[in-house]
């Protein structure tokens, strides 16, 4: 991992701006990294706080896999997904394929505020990282 980090944004639909509320606290830390987020998402924290966004797909419509695809293919540092654990998601599938692709890549991942709070304002944030191997298969 390099000292500038892409980082992927996401949220659910109930989510989506305590998201925005959390960017444009930390604007001013974030200004520095790669901000990469779901269609929808995103868009909402381009025009809240200015800061320029990759904007994928709607989470529904495939950008939760093309977060994904990001992952895997190790172009993703990070992942805020600020996740609603009291709502059905259509999509749910997508949500799981998501947060076990950052689980086995080591990606950092926050699923809600606090654990976004500390990430944020972690020491390692604006340094190089090296990231651990991939497990082996178990059989």
């Amino acid at each position: 991992m390099q000292a500038t980090k892409t980082i992927g944004l996401v949220a659910h639909d109930a989510c989506k701006q305590d998201l925005v509320d959390w960017v444009t606290l930390h604007r001013d830390l974030l200004l520095t990294h790669h901000l990469v987020a779901t269609g929808t998402t995103g868009s909402l924290i381009e025009n809240a706080t200015g800061l320029k966004v990759e904007l994928l797909k709607s989470g529904p419509l495939g950008g939760d896999s093309q977060l994904g695809a990001r992952i895997a293919e190790g172009k993703l540092d990070m992942l805020i997904f600020f996740t609603d654990p009291l709502s059905a998601m259509p999509h749910d599938v997508d949500v799981k394929a998501l947060t076990r692709l950052a689980t086995l890549y080591n990606v950092v991942m926050a699923c809600n505020r606090m654990t976004a709070d500390f990430i944020i304002e972690s020491p390692l944030l604006n340094q190089p990282h090296t990231r651990p191997p991939l497990p082996e298969k178990r059989a």
